[in-house]
């Protein structure tokens, strides 16, 4: 899947410029081979950033309907998307099924970097939630290091249930790679929770959040 560095320079540029972001921890990134970038997620550009501003392209899931807009809007945004490397998915379709992971598996046997959010949907109340395992599924079944990522303040550039970007101060800190062997497909149930379980120690060291032993729900599948 091709992305575009001028656009993904571009996005980095005027991230930098109205945000002023800290950063730290990109080295973390592997320089070549496959890797699973894996998030907190507290906004809707949580995806934009990281796709922007780590040092290798990496390929997050976006809606579908991203990529099917008409008008001037629709067609910006599809460009966007499609440039930045995203991966189609069709709403209801929960990112962490084998289904939906199964489009990231190509990407990371030929040596690519792949996003993912454990915690299924962004959290609206800024606390850390129990992980799902499709982190864990693709780092165990391809052999790919899972980076561990805690952004802080990003809920501050598109609050919930709110339009449009408001420039506010955030940080991204990225953590040292987790190396789960590579058992391969047949991998066991305990051996996944086990990965999941590590792999959100770390994202809350990164990140400070509050933590909740828990799974998150989008809002209209909230009681």
């Amino acid at each position: 899947m091709a992305t575009s560095e001028p656009v993904r320079r571009s996005a980095a540029a005027l991230l930098r410029l109205t945000c002023r972001p800290e950063v730290v921890g990109m080295e973390h990134v592997p320089a070549r081979g496959p890797f699973v970038m894996a998030s907190n997620h507290l906004s809707f550009v949580d995806s934009v950033i990281l796709q922007a501003l780590a040092p290798r392209p990496v390929h997050f899931f976006a809606k579908e309907e991203y990529f099917t807009g008409t008008g001037l809007r629709g067609r910006v945004r599809r460009r966007f998307f499609e440039s930045v490397g995203s991966v189609p998915v069709r709403r209801g379709e929960q990112a962490a099924s084998v289904a939906a992971l199964e489009s990231l598996v190509g990407l990371l046997e030929s040596g690519q970097g792949v996003g993912i959010y454990p915690e299924g949907t962004r959290s609206r109340d800024g606390r850390l939630y129990r992980g799902r395992t499709g982190a864990a599924w693709l780092a165990l079944a391809t052999g790919a290091p899972v980076v561990p990522v805690g952004l802080v303040g990003t809920q501050h550039l598109q609050p919930p249930d709110t339009n449009g970007f408001r420039p506010h101060r955030f940080s991204v800190r990225v953590g040292a790679p987790l190396d789960f062997g590579h058992p391969g497909r047949r991998h066991t149930l305990p051996q996944r929770r086990d990965a999941t379980a590590a792999i959100m120690d770390a994202i809350g060291a990164l990140s400070g959040q509050e933590r909740v032993d828990a799974y998150n729900a989008a809002p209209g599948a909230r009681g």
